[in-house]
């Protein structure tokens, strides 16, 4: 009796740590920079970092925004604003968007790291 619980243990263990990892291999990371937001089609255009390509991406109600305060629900008007921003200053908005099936379902602006003073 002892021996099939510890079989059965021993196979439900590697099943839920199976699932575990195809679960985190599903979805996709994209580093590259923002380049358009479509505020009525509620899609972003991404273009890739080392391929310019650009990659078209739908935005849910569950896509979040990760700030400096946690998770967000995605404003797009608010994100609209910042590309125009970087736009006008001459600067790239940068981000990390993680995806599934053309769908984002998280959106990270990219920080650069300060130099420390010397």
């Amino acid at each position: 009796m002892q021996n099939r619980r510890g079989f059965l243990l021993t196979a439900i263990t590697g099943v839920v740590a199976m699932a575990l990892v195809v679960g985190t291999v599903i979805a996709d990371e994209l580093l590259g920079v923002l380049s358009k937001v479509d505020i009525e089609g509620k899609k972003i255009t991404v273009v890739e970092k080392d391929t310019d390509k650009e990659v078209v991406l739908k935005i849910t109600d569950d896509t979040v925004q990760v700030t400096k305060n946690g998770e967000v629900k995605v404003d797009l008007e608010k994100l609209d604003a910042g590309v125009k921003k970087a736009t006008d200053a001459g600067k790239k908005y940068s981000v990390k968007v993680t995806h599934e099936k053309g769908v984002a379902t998280k959106i990270q602006k990219a920080f650069r790291k300060k130099k420390a003073d010397q």
